[in-house]
């Protein structure tokens, strides 16, 4: 299995943003992989202070920048005595998407860990077009942290609907969470079901319709696992009928999961453009860490 090569953890400094900085940490000292942490400073909110304080922009400028490169230390410093992980600093003036895509891209980043409140990039990823436009800019995966880090993953959820996005998801899981137990989901609707209903078959029918898609899609499943070498004590399997996101998230409360990885596309072509309906209502309303295949 290949490794993680580099980390990159966006962060507004703000309280929030610190829980996806430490967890960036848990998994630099985890997968060995060097981490980096960024502050992308906004300066075009400032014009107006500026003005009225009558100084030079350039002025400003280097105000803000070295108190957030001050804060960043303190924040690697801090990495350093908790975790034993000695972060590289880097803080830039821009947008935030086109700053992060940026850096990313220029050190080779494996993955993106970011927050889920403050200026963070879920904010934006949920945006609509602005998802479009990141996703597009950079090919990394990205970790949205919800939640305090307290120790490694330990149970992850990885929805897979057989499209060319779940093996990558599968993939990303074991890199980013290597000693972590893997539950593959599968959420199936019986073909033309609605169908069979409006023409009056009768339940049983339908019942055994679905006994058949979920004996298919398990077998497609454990094929998949098969595919993606995953180690048979460190898997399970579950096949669930109904809504891919009911699902989702029912199942990331009743296996007590700590981080759900699905990838960005589904089935569709419009899908393959933007971010799918399902990741986006995922990454809105679970509990739990998200990490976003690419």
């Amino acid at each position: 299995m290949t490794k993680l090569k580099h980390l990159l953890a966006a962060t507004d400094l703000s309280g929030p943003a610190r829980h996806a900085v430490e967890r960036a940490a848990l998994v630099s000292k985890e997968t060995g992989a060097p981490l980096d942490l960024l502050h992308v400073a906004n300066l075009a909110p400032l014009e107006r202070l500026r003005l009225l304080m009558m100084e030079s922009p350039d002025a400003l400028q280097q105000r803000v920048l070295a108190s957030a490169r001050r804060k960043l230390l303190d924040l690697g410093a801090a990495l350093l005595e908790r975790y034993a992980v000695s972060p590289g600093i880097r803080v830039v003036e821009g947008s935030l998407l086109d700053e992060l895509a940026r850096e990313a891209d220029a050190m080779l980043t494996s993955l993106i860990v970011c927050g889920a409140q403050g200026e963070s990039f879920v904010r934006h990823l949920l945006l609509g077009s602005t998802a479009e436009r990141m996703l597009s800019l950079t090919k990394c995966p990205m970790l949205v942290v919800k939640q305090i880090a307290h120790e490694p993953y330990r149970t992850l959820l990885v929805p897979v609907d057989f499209s060319a996005s779940s093996l990558p998801a599968i993939r990303h899981a074991r890199l980013v969470a290597p000693g972590a137990e893997i539950v593959l989901l599968h959420t199936f609707e019986v073909p033309f079901e609605g169908h069979l209903r409006y023409a009056s078959v009768d339940k049983d029918t339908i019942n055994r319709y679905r006994v058949v898609a979920r004996n298919e899609a398990l077998l497609r499943v454990q094929a998949l696992s098969s595919e993606a070498d995953l180690p048979p004590g460190k898997v399970r399997y579950l096949v669930a009928h109904g809504s891919p996101a009911v699902r989702i998230l029912e199942q990331e409360q009743e296996q007590n999961c700590d981080l759900i990885v699905m990838g960005k596309h589904g089935e569709s072509a419009l899908e393959d453009l933007l971010i799918g309906s399902v990741t986006k209502r995922v990454l809105a309303e679970s509990q739990c860490d998200v990490l976003v295949s690419v």
